[in-house]
């Protein structure tokens, strides 16, 4: 097994038309405004931006985001990532009952050195760390969602 590589599914129901939670995803460079440890989201060019994120532990992730599909009628943005960890990356935006279910995938295998050597005793630590990433990310787009 390799313990540098993980996947992730992460599921948000929300109260927000499809159309209005897909608006605020595709906008990539104003996630800091919103999520907590997106610490900064910059635009490169069209399709390519820098991120550096930050949760509970403390180690920040810096990599670039190529977009490869931004598809509004099919709710999707995906896009590939490289640089302390490599791999991609989907949201998928559907409606559920009068609001939206919001699917996060991600794939990815990490890079950064110290991560890779704390790969086995780290696992739980880093896994917990990205579900209290995601659980702060809904709560920030749900209020965002509700101010606009």
């Amino acid at each position: 097994m390799d313990w540098t590589h993980h996947r992730f599914c992460t599921l948000w129901r929300l109260a927000a038309p499809p159309d209005a939670v897909y608006a605020v995803l595709e906008r990539a460079e104003d996630y800091p405004r919103w999520w907590p440890q997106v610490r900064e989201a910059t635009r490169l060019d069209d399709r390519t931006g820098r991120m550096r994120i930050r949760s509970f532990l403390p180690y920040d992730l810096t990599f670039t985001v190529r977009e490869v599909r931004r598809d509004p009628a099919a709710g999707v943005l995906r896009a590939e990532l490289s640089g302390d960890i490599d791999g991609w990356s989907r949201w998928t935006v559907t409606a559920h009952g009068t609001g939206s279910l919001v699917r996060y995938d991600q794939e990815v295998r990490v890079r950064k050195a110290l991560l890779r050597r704390l790969a086995v005793p780290g696992r739980p630590f880093f896994r917990a760390n990205h579900r209290l990433m995601m659980r702060a990310g809904r709560r920030g787009l749900a209020a965002r969602l509700e101010a606009v």
